[in-house]
């Protein structure tokens, strides 16, 4: 890497500082709703923009570029389905959330169930994002950063010690950031830092066509389309170890309903909007760039696949593409871009978790007479020290990154499935019950770990179509027999934002609708697979 984009990466990180800073300013920060949800103040880009890169990191640019590789383009279900959720988040979920002033998932929980059940599912997402996400993150991102720019080369330090060295650099720029300016702060970076991925990824593509062209765009997209067909199939065999295409409409739609609808890192960006109006504008953005993701997460993997041959490992494509026809002088900007994801995805995690602990532990539990300038600087204090926790768990993930990875990923079906059928059962039920809520977790919790244990050869994609069905069934059966309280009144509420929807959320939603389904008739043996 040269001076020049060395030089290049760190002006560019200190201009989206200034940048953002500039633009929230007008936030108090020593308020805790300013501090936590940026006030209310986000317009629906800055919205769009932090949660697309609160999700995206280099685990996507490297770890589908890398499936893709190897299965084709069946693994652009992960993106461009997760639009159909999406679009539900902005039609059913954001007005019933913004009509309930809560400023939490949980807090949801605690007004159609009980507190117990509320602090469950907090304690479930504080340890899943404190444990496993925000130190994967770290981890991977630092690894994948390393292999992209060769920093190990660059201080004559090993892998490991690279590896630990932008980790830990990552992690604290990240909390600094939370820390200085809250929620506010973060998505105002992340509204520059989404737009850069977007146009770098979309260069890498561009460049991967033309060198496999032969320095000809046009050639290469042929190249890619001739000689690819058997990788553009998007609907994978039933047994298919990546998406078989049944869960298309069971598991893997239910999964993002989770993801989308229901995970707190997610939502709590979209509660930050000023109205529902500008939450449903950044939602359909986050809609419109997940159908693009095919374009730089999928796509440059089967380029790297035409231009390498298929024996590498997986999650070396992507970071051999770039070095192949990235321009030396541009590694200074991609640089930032991807460095940018990887703090973006841990502040977005970090920010969940103070938040989720702050507002359902200390207000509550710890100190009940605490006003919101208290909340805000336990929210300060806890930034630092969950930062600090984590910075110091993400390294040991080398000691075992694949198997703990993969026990991550199977984690989160041990409360995913029976926190979405809560959720959708406390919308459109005016009975509930908690203790039906407990035992669908319990029922949840057992019989998922037994499929692990008898069920190894099915697809946990299938195993979770089953499973939320059943779910579901369990706690609305028992909501009707046993409810705890009388028909809940869900005119009661008073939202703490205009609730007007925005005018063309309904067009926008079909159109982003109709586009997936277009995507995945292009992209089967009626149009370009073999």
């Amino acid at each position: 890497m040269n001076w020049f984009a060395i030089v290049s990466f760190i002006a560019i990180l200190l201009a989206i500082y200034l940048y953002a800073f500039y633009k929230s300013r007008s936030v108090d920060k020593q308020d805790s709703e300013g501090y936590f949800l940026g006030g209310r103040s986000l317009m629906g880009t800055t919205v769009g923009m932090s949660i697309i890169m609160t999700n995206l990191s280099t685990e996507h640019l490297v770890g589908q570029n890398g499936q893709s590789y190897v299965a084709g383009v069946e693994v652009m279900a992960w993106e461009v389905t997760a639009s159909v959720a999406i679009v539900m988040c902005a039609w059913v979920f954001l007005p019933r959330y913004f009509k309930y002033g809560v400023n939490t998932i949980s807090d949801f929980i605690e007004v159609r169930y009980d507190t117990m059940t509320k602090r469950i599912v907090s304690i479930l997402f504080m340890f899943t994002y404190t444990v496993s996400f925000m130190p994967v993150v770290l981890y991977s991102g630092s690894l994948i950063f390393n292999d992209l720019f060769n920093v190990e080369q660059h201080l004559g330090v090993s892998s490991m010690t690279a590896v630990v060295i932008i980790a830990s650099l990552i992690g604290i720029i990240g909390v600094l950031y939370l820390f200085v300016g809250g929620l506010s702060l973060v998505a105002h970076s992340d509204s520059l830092y989404g737009v850069g991925l977007v146009i770098g990824g979309l260069t890498i593509m561009v460049l991967g066509f033309i060198a496999l062209g032969d320095s000809s765009f046009l050639n290469g997209v042929d190249r890619f389309v001739s000689q690819s067909s058997d990788k553009l199939n998007a609907w994978g065999d039933l047994d298919s170890a990546i998406v078989p295409w049944p869960t298309l409409f069971f598991g893997m739609f239910f999964n993002n309903l989770y993801f989308w609808c229901t995970n707190q890192m997610i939502v709590q960006k979209a509660l930050a909007a000023k109205d529902l109006k500008e939450a449903q504008k950044g939602t359909m953005l986050v809609g419109f760039f997940k159908i693009c993701g095919i374009f730089f997460l999928v796509i440059p993997g089967i380029i790297a696949y035409n231009l390498f041959g298929g024996d590498m490992e997986m999650d070396l494509a992507y970071p051999s593409l770039v070095n192949e026809v990235l321009p030396g002088w541009a590694f200074g900007i991609f640089g930032a871009v991807v460095f940018g994801a990887i703090m973006s995805s841990f502040i977005g995690a970090l920010n969940a978790t103070v938040t989720l602990f702050s507002l359902d532990f200390y207000k509550p539990v710890i100190n009940k007479k605490a006003t919101n300038r208290d909340i805000a600087k336990m929210g300060r204090i806890l930034t630092v020290t969950v930062g600090v926790v984590v910075i110091a768990i993400a390294p040991l993930i080398s000691l075992f990154p694949q198997g703990l990875f993969a026990v991550i990923q199977e984690f989160n079906g041990l409360y995913n499935m029976p926190l979405l059928a809560i959720i959708l059962v406390g919308f459109f039920s005016r009975k509930t019950s908690a203790l039906g809520a407990k035992i669908t977790f319990i029922f949840h919790v057992i019989t998922y770990s037994l499929s692990k244990v008898f069920l190894t050869e099915i697809h946990y994609l299938y195993v979770w179509s089953v499973l939320f069905i059943l779910d579901i069934t369990i706690l609305y059966v028992l909501s009707r027999m046993k409810p705890d309280k009388e028909d809940f009144e869900f005119d009661k509420y008073q939202s703490k934002v205009d609730l007007t929807p925005w005018k063309h959320s309904k067009l926008i939603g079909t159109l982003i609708l109709i586009v997936v389904v277009g995507m995945y008739i292009v992209f089967s043996p009626l149009v370009l697979a073999s």
